[in-house]
């Protein structure tokens, strides 16, 4: 499963996702920063001929499409490649900025490598980050559990069939129409949020049905040792409706939805949404 997030290299932004558990940067972005070209986009597109003919290298072959959110606010497919791609482009590329960028590329690497040799390290910065923003220590044990789980859950797509970030989105959604009749972008809109990740937006009770209707379809696909995208759609359905059901069944004893229009917005953007 992917995870968009920006890096920064001496001010400059560079987009970033992590992908098969580790990290892709965009190289456009690192284009840019290297070179200052007025067009990264056709400095790529020329490099790539250039080096084709130069060394009978194919470029492209260590990219890899995937989605960034691109300057007019959407999700778009963009070449990206891992951190050895990156130091091969770099070789490709005559820069005076190639050695601390160089650095700057090793240290995010080794934070990461840090991170997969002591997970609790990454629990620990993603803790801390959610305490800064001022959630409360009990939300916060609720969203790492939800974390937890859906790893676990999309490890056992890409094991089963999962192939691209689509095939993952189309099974999200299948949880979440079943669990709460919506889907991630219909809830979105019901919250009023645009990139923002839903789940850092859902309540106590919208956390707990994620978390069954995932941890439900996790399980459902190990008894059955599900295989294909079909199959696995069909699970997540199945999946979802456990939660769903106990969705209804605590709504009906409540008297009131658990869907909440609530989120952890800052003020400002909360009264142009209550002003609209």
């Amino acid at each position: 499963m992917e995870e968009t997030k920006i890096a920064l290299f001496k001010g400059k932004k560079i987009r970033k996702t992590f992908f098969n558990k580790e990290w892709w940067f965009s190289v456009v972005d690192v284009v840019e920063v290297l070179t200052d070209s007025a067009d990264a986009n056709d400095y790529w597109y020329k490099m790539k001929i250039r080096v084709k003919d130069e060394e009978k290298i194919e470029l492209s072959t260590i990219c890899r499409q995937l989605k960034l959110l691109a300057p007019d606010g959407k999700m778009r497919e963009t070449d990206c490649a891992d951190t050895e791609g990156i130091f091969r482009l770099i070789q490709s590329i005559p820069s005076p900025k190639a050695e601390p960028f160089k650095r700057w590329l090793a240290k995010v690497g080794y934070e990461r490598v840090q991170e997969i040799e002591n997970p609790e390290l990454a629990t620990k910065r993603t803790r801390m980050l959610y305490k800064l923003k001022g959630y409360p220590d009990s939300w916060i044990e609720k969203r790492m559990r939800g974390i937890a789980i859906r790893e676990e859950l999309t490890d056992e797509w890409q094991k089963r069939g999962a192939q691209n970030q689509r095939d993952y989105e189309i099974l999200t959604a299948e949880i979440s129409k079943a669990s709460f009749g919506l889907t991630p972008s219909a809830y979105k809109k019901v919250k009023g949020l645009k990139r923002e990740n839903l789940r850092d937006h859902m309540d106590d009770f919208e956390l707990i049905f994620s978390m069954l209707g995932e941890r439900a379809t996790t399980e459902i696909h190990r008894n059955e040792d599900s295989q294909g995208l079909p199959k696995l759609k069909s699970d997540a359905n199945a999946g979802g409706e456990i939660a769903g059901g106990a969705r209804r069944a605590l709504e009906k004893k409540l008297g009131r939805p658990v869907i909440s229009r609530n989120n952890f917005l800052p003020r400002s953007r909360k009264r142009k949404l209550l002003s609209k």
